[in-house]
């Protein structure tokens, strides 16, 4: 019974794994190539292969071997220091992001009359 518990985990670990790798693969993918230049990190190129490889090394291998392990410390890498760096560069997401402040108007910022 405990054994059946824990494959139950395992998988469980093993498919929020492959999640991680597959969302930082899909972000890297739509992210634009020069947002990647001028946040001083490697290139999109470099991030696919490396993404993509941690996807395939999390789902064919067990999760107690080292390569998926250096497939989640690649992903989590991507997703904490890259991530935000390509963010700060092009200005967000672009999902959902909201143009300007809260006090601009249909022809600019509201000052208040000053």
């Amino acid at each position: 019974m405990l054994m059946l518990g824990f494959a139950g985990f395992m998988g469980i670990l093993k498919i929020v794994l492959m999640a991680l790798a597959a969302f930082g693969l899909f972000d890297a993918a739509f992210r634009r190539e020069d947002a990647f230049r001028a946040a001083d990190k490697q290139n999109k190129v470099f991030w696919l292969i490396i993404l993509g490889i941690a996807l395939v090394v999390s789902y064919l291998f067990s999760i107690l071997s080292i390569l998926p392990i250096a497939g989640v410390i690649a992903s989590i890498v991507y997703l904490v220091d890259v991530r935000p760096a390509l963010k700060g560069v092009s200005g967000g997401s672009g999902w959902g992001r909201r143009r300007g402040s809260s006090s601009d108007g249909p022809y600019g910022p509201y000052n208040g009359g000053r």
